[in-house]
């Protein structure tokens, strides 16, 4: 494309567009002018009618040849042409999956009719069928009444999905808006907040862009704001481990823009209320626990001596005499652990009776296993655990999720799985997890040794990056740290290997690795004592995009 990614580009948006290769964007959204007379500092927001919707359908169908055939738009707009946009864009091929509501607080007040507190938001796909829909990610769901309230047994244990309504800050409406009712509340970003950026007067909130892209998008795939604007978008989209696009007509704007969004790092927190499930009913009275997991509360049953008796006699059953970290790696030992807390009717379900077998292994109150511990060096684990550490970093930013977190859950375990075998296809399931403890447990050697040696590493200038393609491999059969990079020496992954060749003929290999745009690679030669300081060394100087947060240095 002739367009760059991962940057701000300046100028009109439809010929822009023109020069984005077809089919190469994963998600866009648009929250366009809406023809009401703002006062932009270039655009002119007072057009007729007649030439604003023909300028709508322009850039539209720029946004239907930009988009893969399974990809998603999600179109802002307010009241005025919210039904004439719809109409449009299912002219140019588009389906509407869903017409959300999104009602905020310091709505714009009016004389002569009622406030308005709210924008529509609606969700198109090219095609009806296949499309990404993150339905699972801990972080879109909600939990449902049946468990806040009631710890009804039958409730489904990953929440529910929000309704087409989005609701921040219930306080204000508490009957109106219960999780049953469709509105999703989010504040609008008033003057007074701390996220508001002040040039731009048509800022949204990150938490609401938060929960779009990561229901339409996956971690690495590119998400396109052809209006940046205040460049929401496109910092959410880096925060969240995806590639952005930006697209922007004002220079002035798109100045501040690049600004914003080369202050934000690859896992930085989303700014905003962090909760938006304060709308489901009060469960002062409810006979749930909470237990904050992944920056949000899931309500767990109460963890009492019955419970325990039921997953130690569920472990025993099932694990064959080897220890707790054993059968959550292993599948089919944790297959057979649920089914036996299953059984004998534990309590809770998978996450639940996983995150008591934990607890009872830290604590030593687990019977001691009968077969000898499995063992793996990390020379044994060279090959893979750089996958399982790119796959662990892609459910860390996505769904908030640690180590503990995925191998308890089926679901992000499954997802895990799935990322990491496309970096390492010949790896097993079990030697992929396995590598992800294997990670939390090494790490915090190999910043102690980045902490000690990082003077001496200071002084060394950094080698040039040589072109991936033109890199001759034999040279590389060595152990040393690796930096892949990006164009524009964006870092994507620093890496340790016994042998750096093996990895680099993998890297050519790798569908992910040239989705990502991999193009050029620094070389470290290196012992194999310090490979792993010195890849936390570099974490901790480069911030990639896809090295787990555990090699990444405490904050004070």
């Amino acid at each position: 494309m002739d367009v760059q990614l991962n940057t701000i580009n300046q100028g009109d948006c439809i010929e822009l567009m023109s020069r984005v290769r077809p089919e190469a964007v994963d998600l866009v959204f648009a929250d366009p002018p809406f023809n009401i007379g703002y006062d932009y500092d270039v655009y002119d927001d007072q057009r007729s009618a007649s030439e604003y919707l023909d300028w709508s359908r322009d850039w539209m169908r720029g946004v239907h040849r930009c988009l893969r055939p399974s990809g998603s738009f999600w179109l802002a707009i307010g009241d005025e042409y919210a039904a004439e946009l719809k109409l449009t864009a299912q002219k140019l091929g588009f389906v509407c999956r869903s017409w959300v509501i999104w009602y905020y607080t310091f709505g714009v007040n009016c004389v002569r009719g009622f406030s308005r507190s709210h924008t529509h938001l609606f969700h198109f796909v090219k095609d009806r069928d296949d499309f990404t829909f993150n339905s699972d990610n801990p972080l879109v769901r909600v939990p449902s009444a049946r468990q806040l309230v009631y710890a009804d047994g039958r409730a489904n244990p990953k929440g529910r999905l929000p309704d087409n309504t989005w609701i921040y800050r219930p306080q204000d409406a508490p009957s109106a808006f219960a999780p049953q009712h469709d509105t999703w509340y989010f504040a609008r970003v008033a003057g007074t907040f701390s996220e508001r950026q002040g040039f731009h007067g048509c800022q949204m909130p990150e938490r609401l862009l938060g929960r779009i892209i990561r229901i339409s998008s996956h971690p690495g795939d590119v998400v396109m704001d052809p209006f940046a604007g205040s460049g929401t978008t496109l910092t959410v989209a880096k925060k969240l481990g995806r590639q952005w696009l930006g697209l922007e007509l004002s220079p002035e704007y798109a100045r501040k823009v690049r600004n914003r969004v080369d202050a934000a790092s690859v896992g930085d927190e989303l700014v905003g209320p962090a909760d938006p499930r304060t709308s489901a009913p009060s469960q002062a009275r409810g006979k749930s626990k909470l237990e904050r997991k992944g920056g949000q509360q899931i309500p767990l049953p109460k963890v009492d001596d019955e419970t325990i008796a039921g997953v130690t006699a569920a472990y025993r059953a099932a694990g064959e005499g080897n220890t707790a970290d054993v059968v959550l790696c292993d599948p089919e030992l944790s297959a057979a652990f649920r089914q036996q807390c299953k059984r004998l009717g534990v309590p809770g379900a998978a996450f639940f009776w996983n995150r008591v077998l934990l607890r009872l292994r830290k604590s030593g109150r687990l019977p001691k296993s009968e077969n000898k511990p499995r063992r793996f060096t990390f020379a044994q684990m060279d090959e893979y655990s750089f996958a399982s550490e790119i796959a662990l970093r892609q459910l860390e930013i996505d769904f908030g999720l640690t180590v503990d977190d995925v191998l308890c859950s089926p679901d992000a375990v499954a997802e895990f799985d799935g990322i990491a075998h496309e970096f390492s296809p010949a790896a097993s399931t079990f030697e992929l997890r396995w590598a992800a403890l294997a990670i939390r447990k090494r790490s915090k050697k190999s910043k102690e040794i980045a902490r000690k040696k990082q003077h001496d590493w200071l002084s060394k200038r950094l080698p040039p990056a040589k072109v991936l393609n033109k890199c001759d491999v034999a040279k590389y059969d060595r152990p040393g740290t690796y930096i892949f990079e990006a164009p524009g020496q964006r870092t994507l992954y620093v890496g340790e290997a016994l042998n750096v060749a093996q990895r680099l003929r993998l890297a050519r290999e790798c569908r992910p690795w040239e989705k990502l745009e991999l193009s050029a690679m620094r070389f470290v030669p290196s012992t194999a004592d310090e490979c792993h300081g010195l890849q936390s060394f570099f974490v901790a100087r480069r911030t990639p995009m896809l090295n787990s947060k555990l090699l990444y240095p405490e904050r004070s």
